[in-house]
């Protein structure tokens, strides 16, 4: 039972973190903020996903 619980928790939070991460990404092209304002857990989603949209930062 304690496998499963924390298998559904990574997938939710997994989930979070992506959709956090075009949060971020759509402000930041909006200039409403920097990637240094980023959190550093969503860091790296943010920049790949600014890579992929040819955003240069």
């Amino acid at each position: 039972m304690k496998r499963l619980r924390l298998f559904l928790l990574t997938i939710l939070l997994g989930k979070e973190v992506q959709t956090m991460a075009v949060v971020y990404a759509t402000l930041i092209i909006k200039g409403k903020k920097t990637l240094d304002q980023v959190p550093a857990l969503i860091k790296p989603q943010v920049e790949e996903i600014l890579k992929d949209l040819e955003v240069e930062v």
